[in-house]
């Protein structure tokens, strides 16, 4: 995919905590959580996910991200 394109669906923001590769790795996980949590949201909003389903789906992007957290050693 052309990189400008990339830039547009997927922007990523800078990282201004404490730096360890844990912790630049968990930010780069949360920044992909939310991205994709906007995607269901406009998905739900315009009629194509049901209720049900966008709850399903956030649900899981959450527990993915727990389990990402925990794999990092960021349980504290």
């Amino acid at each position: 995919m052309d990189p400008d394109k990339m830039k547009l669906l997927y922007p990523r923001s800078r990282y201004y905590g404490q730096f360890s590769p844990a912790t630049l790795m968990f930010n780069d996980n949360l920044q992909q959580f939310a991205h994709q949590v906007g995607y269901i949201s406009g998905l739900h909003t315009g009629g194509k996910l049901s209720d049900a389903e966008a709850i399903q789906k956030i649900d899981q992007l959450w527990q993915a991200l727990n389990r990402s957290k925990e794999q990092l050693g960021l349980d504290a």
